[in-house]
């Protein structure tokens, strides 16, 4: 293997550093992480010394394999020695004992990493560590992370704090969510989209629509930086109640300050017309959405499609259609954070059952129309002949 390894990379005898990293990666990739521990034995029975990159692909190789104490080995040997490991391969390194639950091992990189020297890239480590801690819901050992980071000197970033509030979101009550916020602010950093999105989850799925919007207008909604995710979301928090005036209200005050609609805001409001019965706001939100130029989705087809067979209204809906490029083929664009308030409507689920039994075949709107009502027709007739 080694004069293989020789032939390819142009080793010759002067060389005493050996870089076969790549060959390590290999090995470990197809499940022989004994055959690379054997490569590395006979790299320094020739007289190689295994270089960083080499070591570092050896010790995560051990890692990844469950061999701990084998890859705590060659960390300790590269900390004691003149190799300083690479931010990446440290993240790595975090990832690995993440997935196995090792949290202690994570702690124990950063008080190691924290004590015999001083990295410059330590406040991107403890960065990672809070990252690994929060998607593993470990909340309180991200809580010990930041306030040893804080002891050290070190400044919480944006991102960092940004970070408590997507966890806290995911794995915390409303009221640790709510303190993790209130925390950011003090911090004098702004929440940015992930955080907001994560925050607005966390209200919808507890349904505490006045507390969303509540959040919002705390938020900011001039902030353009952001699109229109905030001002959907505020419309959200109304249709899912349907609150239809306040909706309107809030929408024209959308338009005053600047904002133009997307697809999206015009599909929050559509479903909620849509829910309500309500087909001349539902027209005329279908004329809103041509005259700004924007093409309507799968939601929207559906919201038509329901709100008619809703009232008995089938003869009526190839009028209601007429306007619509129902050749169309099918696309799904409507911000996904709509369906958790929603759900699919009828139609809208019907449709993506079909395309999934059918990938092969061409879609277009108007042939998933004709058998969704075909298989209404057909339901309303077995419930009458029971």
């Amino acid at each position: 293997m080694i004069r293989q390894w020789k032939r390819d990379q142009g080793v010759f005898g002067k060389e005493t550093c050996a870089d076969c990293a790549s060959l390590i990666q290999t090995l470990c990739k197809h499940g022989r992480p004994h055959l690379a521990e054997e490569l590395l034995l006979e790299l320094k029975c020739e007289g190689f010394l295994p270089d960083n990159r080499t070591l570092s692909a050896m010790m995560l190789c051990y890692a990844d394999s469950g061999l701990l104490p084998q890859a705590q080995a060659i960390w300790e040997e590269m900390l004691y020695s003149s190799f300083v490991p690479s931010v990446q391969v440290i993240s790595d390194l975090i990832d690995i004992y993440a997935k196995s639950g090792l949290f202690d091992e994570v702690i124990k990189i950063l008080d190691q990493l924290s004590s015999l020297r001083t990295f410059d890239f330590l406040p991107q480590v403890y960065s990672l560590a809070i990252s690994c801690f929060g998607k593993g819901g470990q909340l309180e050992l991200m809580e010990d992370t930041l306030k040893k980071m804080v002891s050290k000197g070190i400044w919480v970033d944006s991102a960092t704090g940004n970070a408590f509030v997507v966890y806290y979101s995911l794995h915390g009550s409303l009221a640790e969510m709510e303190a993790a916020y209130d925390r950011l602010k003090r911090s004098r950093l702004l929440i940015e989209r992930e955080g907001i999105r994560a925050m607005s989850f966390a209200y919808i799925k507890e349904r505490k629509f006045y507390g969303l919007s509540e959040f919002l207008r705390d938020v900011g909604l001039g902030r353009k930086n952001l699109g229109n995710l905030i001002w959907n979301l505020l419309l959200l928090s109304y249709s899912a109640n349907f609150k239809m005036k306040t909706l309107q209200r809030e929408f024209l005050k959308m338009l005053e300050a600047g904002f133009h609609p997307d697809l999206t805001t015009f599909n929050i409001r559509a479903l909620a017309f849509s829910r309500m019965s309500l087909l001349w706001d539902l027209h005329l939100g279908l004329e809103h959405m041509k005259h700004d130029k924007v093409a309507p989705d799968l939601v929207t087809y559906g919201c038509i499609v329901d709100a008619y067979l809703d009232r008995r209204l089938v003869r009526n809906l190839e009028f209601a259609l007429s306007k619509m490029h129902v050749d169309n083929s099918p696309v799904l664009s409507t911000d996904p954070f709509v369906f958790e308030v929603f759900g699919k409507g009828d139609f809208h689920s019907s449709s993506e059952a079909f395309m999934e039994f059918k990938r092969q075949r061409k879609w277009t709107y108007r042939e998933l129309i004709k058998i969704y009502l075909r298989k209404q027709h057909r339901s309303k007739h077995i419930f009458w002949n029971y």
